[in-house]
């Protein structure tokens, strides 16, 4: 039985901190792979600055092409919007769950909301979450402090958001050493962020 963590994502575009977090996770916990889950573009809010589903892809596939715990997933790309996590899991469940055994892998910042995601109790019941720690505000619910099913992971704390990287490379600032060179290279060769 493989243990996967599931990392979702926008990778709009990918970072190292996003590859140190997985590698971190596949290689110090229980994880065996780290399957990268690309969020599709929703229909229902189309943003300027999130790239094509594909081009995505092909920035997490290029980034973990030389990690082989590491594999990029378009898994949510054809299943039905607005799509939410209780049903990409049930469906890699269906698809994946005679030899694959699932977690989610999260932020502490996303933890701190997770009380309000949908059917969170069942997710919950069924898969282990794996937490990285993040720089935030706010506090966790009372619920989810010593819950027996949420791993605490002692990854490098990454400060380094896709974000940033955007509004940086569009100012016309040296953002390679934030990515790894092959996604510099996709996303320099397709001009992205200009």
């Amino acid at each position: 039985m493989k243990k996967v963590g599931l990392f979702f994502g926008t990778f709009n575009p990918i970072h190292i901190g996003h590859l140190i977090i997985a590698n971190h996770m596949v290689e110090f916990s229980d994880l065996d792979e780290v399957w990268f889950v690309i969020t599709p573009q929703s229909p229902f809010k189309v943003k300027q600055s999130l790239l094509d589903n594909h081009h995505r892809y092909q920035m997490v596939f290029e980034a973990v092409q030389e990690y082989p715990k590491l594999k990029p997933s378009k898994i949510e790309f054809d299943l039905p919007q607005p799509n939410y996590t209780t049903d990409t899991l049930a469906h890699l469940d269906d698809n994946y769950g005679k030899d694959h055994r699932f977690s989610l892998i999260m932020g502490e910042d996303n933890l701190k909301s997770f009380h309000k995601w949908k059917n969170y109790e069942t997710i919950l019941e069924h898969y282990s979450i794996h937490v990285y720690p993040r720089v935030s505000e706010g506090v966790v619910e009372h619920e989810f402090k010593d819950h027996p099913k949420i791993t605490r992971v002692d990854a490098p704390i990454m400060e380094i958001s896709s974000t940033f990287i955007r509004k940086a490379h569009k100012a016309g600032k040296n953002i390679r050493p934030l990515l790894p060179y092959t996604v510099w290279k996709y996303m320099d060769e397709m001009n992205f962020y200009r």
